[in-house]
């Protein structure tokens, strides 16, 4: 058992929580926010924005909690990790951390139906699969994450549903754009997940979870990650570019969309932190790249948001 006199009731619930991580579930729904109104020209609703925020970050705390209540069942968590592990630290006891999670999918759930009565049912749809995919993320018999399929869920929950949630909270119509190009910032969140079974490998197989990355190997996982942080510049530049070519009834990204290039040398930073994982010149390093990358997703994302705030400004000489 840990010590835990020195730690705060908040400190503790913020271990639990795992705050760093919220970006890669926010990013999307101020995205989705953001490009409704430059994009699709709906009338700009605060209210309906603050509830989908605080929606989403209800809904991913609850789901981070669940997250750590069955893999500590599992016994998948045995040591507990710099930025998580309040229930394997002995912090907060399971049934309690539980009792939160239950409660968070809840009020979550409960402001997607507000929501939903002031805008339309689809939003239902899209949050009846998202809190199914966060409660069956390690929840059985599902259990995604245990059957390498952690990766197309959040991938699907912190990325697609959230932007398109948010873009529908906005326009009340769907549309495919929130869900495209929304695909850079997931594959970062992706990244983060990824980040965090590589380092895990060795406990997962030994427990009988599979991830891509136990099931890809070292080699392989340090290609996967590389493909998530280097491609999302790639799949940007793809959007920016092909539509003004090839397709042109389809809406291009604006060329403000450049300046996410600002966001390449963190993403070098991580690669020369995933090549040195065996020899690190901190020990750290390997251990905490997931909180690393959720770093750089969140800085990806800003950028993001803002090139769509910047085109809004500027958008007749930079679109």
């Amino acid at each position: 058992m840990h010590d835990t006199k020195q730690i705060s009731t908040f400190r503790k619930w913020m271990i639990a929580i795992r705050p760093f991580a919220l970006p890669a579930s926010t990013m999307p729904v101020i995205f989705g926010t953001i490009l409704a109104v430059v994009i699709g020209k709906a009338d700009f609703s605060f209210w309906r924005f603050i509830l989908a925020f605080l929606g989403m970050i209800i809904l991913h705390s609850g789901a981070n909690m669940m997250n750590d209540v069955f893999d500590f069942k599992m016994k998948i968590d045995r040591n507990p990790t710099p930025v998580s592990g309040a229930i394997v630290r002995g912090l907060l006891s399971l049934r309690v951390v539980l009792i939160a999670s239950i409660g968070c999918l809840l009020i979550g759930s409960g402001i997607g139906l507000v929501l939903a009565w002031s805008t339309g049912s689809f939003l239902i749809i899209i949050g009846v699969i998202g809190v199914a995919i966060g409660v069956f993320y390690t929840f059985s018999p599902l259990a995604l994450k245990y059957h390498a399929l952690g990766d197309f869920a959040v991938f699907l929950n912190f990325g697609l549903l959230g932007s398109l949630g948010a873009w529908f909270v906005q326009t009340r119509t769907f549309s495919w754009l929130p869900v495209v190009w929304v695909i850079p910032m997931g594959l970062l969140v992706i990244g983060i997940l990824h980040a965090n079974n590589w380092r895990d490998t060795l406990s997962d197989t030994e427990t009988g979870v599979f991830t891509i990355a136990s099931l890809l190997g070292d080699k392989n996982s340090l290609y996967y990650y590389g493909l998530l942080i280097f491609s999302p510049f790639l799949v940007l530049l793809a959007l920016i570019v092909i539509p003004r070519i090839w397709f042109k009834t389809v809406q291009p990204m604006p060329f403000t969309f450049f300046i996410t290039i600002f966001a390449l040398p963190l993403a070098i930073k991580l690669w020369q932190r995933a090549l040195s994982r065996k020899k690190p010149k901190n020990p750290i390093d390997f251990i905490a790249l997931d909180g690393a990358t959720a770093q750089m997703n969140l800085l990806f994302g800003l950028l993001c948001n803002g090139a769509l705030i910047l085109y809004y400004f500027t958008g007749k000489f930079l679109g």
